[in-house]
């Protein structure tokens, strides 16, 4: 039998990350894990940049009579799909705005009232915790804004960060689902974080709390961020304290990841092998700065092209999870693009190295840019144009880089979000 017919290495790697993409699409994963129709009517609520995809599979697949449905999400600005029963509402990400800030209020409004004969399903998926921005009592949205854009450039994990955003809110840290109580509520959940702790995706609104304002404090001690002085008093006094577990508010509460990011790696593992490629994952949660791991996974796929260890190429690694960028520069950047700025710096244009770096949902940083390519000739091509990568990277700027040599990943909006994708194409050695 003969080998199949590999695509160009670019074309793979593009559909690797599209098939990551799709595997994740809420219209797949969701209805398995909608509740059988019990006569009563089902309140449908959540946050995240997929909650609007989330929204609509509902409603296309809701087995019980459409009367019986209402509710309101909110998810990013340029993300909302129709709805004909649940109102969609639109917001900014990373930085919260007004319009999320009155979309949290509304949020708590429709639960307000709530019986036992109820049920409530909670739509949760990454980007979430910018979305509901309601601040704990004494707060405002510019308190928020403020730690919010100190968080993202001070290098804080997502779980740090979010620590910080539970113990500033009046919705997160299981505070809406307590406030849905004594409601039925079932969440489910698309997984953005390394690790899929529910407490982590969009700051856990649903689900208790095992931190502590004690620990949020510790957080921002670590990364030496000043804190407006309400802020700082509600920490200090304990008043911002979340949702604890044991909480009977909580009792009946169900939560379900019906995505995350491992099926994402698996899926694009699958669509690798049909193309002939040994394909590898070497971990859906893997943290740290992200110009740190370039280095680190050069190093493999350099051993795995010279030395075929520990895996002999032809072959692709795969990893997930989500780095970190301490913002130094005054450059365009995301965490994939530096990630992938970084390997080519380390990989010095290896003839048989390709490599792509990505988010899922389509966008890296702040731009409207879901990641890049890197090809063996990308240092050469990037020389030619008068481009300094080692500079560019210095600068935070990866994406000015790779938009210069043309190679930038742009998806639009994918209605997902399963966390960030890396994928190393290693070529066997010819002859």
């Amino acid at each position: 039998m003969n080998p199949p017919t590999r695509p160009a290495p670019r074309d793979l790697l593009r559909r690797m990350f599209e098939a990551a993409i799709a595997s994740a699409q809420p219209a797949l994963c969701v209805p398995p894990h909608l509740p059988a129709p019990d006569g009563g009517r089902l309140v449908v609520i959540g946050a995240g940049k997929a909650s609007a995809a989330m929204a609509r599979a509902v409603e296309d697949a809701w087995a019980g009579p459409k009367s019986a449905l209402s509710g309101l999400v909110v998810t990013r600005y340029g993300y909302a799909v129709a709805c004909e029963h649940i109102e969609i509402v639109e917001a900014a990400h990373p930085v919260p705005d007004a319009a999320g800030e009155a979309a949290a209020a509304r949020l708590l409004q429709v639960v307000e009232g709530l019986t036992a004969r109820d049920r409530v399903l909670c739509l949760i998926s990454g980007g979430g915790s910018s979305l509901l921005p309601l601040a704990a009592p004494g707060l405002t949205l510019a308190d928020k804004q403020a730690v919010n854009r100190a968080l993202l450039a001070s290098g804080a994990t997502i779980s740090e960060m979010n620590c910080v955003r539970r113990h500033l809110s009046a919705i997160k840290g299981g505070r809406l689902a307590a406030a849905c109580h004594p409601a039925r509520v079932l969440t489910l959940l698309i997984s953005d974080v390394p690790g899929d702790d529910p407490i982590d995706i969009a700051s856990g609104p649903t689900v208790p709390d095992p931190t502590t304002c004690a620990d949020a404090l510790a957080v921002l001690k670590r990364y030496g961020i000043d804190l407006p002085a309400a802020a700082r008093a509600l920490l200090e006094s304990g008043e911002g304290e979340s949702v604890k577990p044991g909480d009977p508010r909580l009792a009946g509460a169900v939560t379900r990841i019906v995505a995350a990011p491992q099926q994402a790696l698996e899926a694009a593992a699958a669509l690798a092998r049909e193309a002939g490629l040994d394909a590898h994952i070497l971990g859906d949660a893997i943290e740290g700065e992200a110009r740190d791991v370039g280095k680190v996974l050069a190093g493999i796929a350099l051993q795995v092209a010279d030395r075929g260890q520990p895996v002999k190429p032809p072959c692709v690694l795969l990893s997930g999870g989500e780095t970190t960028v301490t913002v130094r520069g005054q450059g365009r950047g995301g965490r994939n693009v530096e990630f992938l700025l970084s390997l080519a710096v380390a990989l010095n244009g290896h003839a048989r190295i390709h490599a792509l770096a990505g988010d899922t949902d389509g966008v890296d940083g702040q731009e409207e840019i879901a990641g890049a390519w890197l090809a063996p000739d990308s240092l050469a091509r990037a020389w030619a144009l008068g481009l300094k990568p080692r500079e560019r990277l210095a600068d935070n700027d990866g994406h000015g880089f790779f938009e210069a040599l043309g190679d930038s990943v742009v998806t639009g909006p994918t209605l997902t979000n399963v966390n960030d994708f890396r994928a190393i194409l290693i070529e066997a050695p010819q002859g």
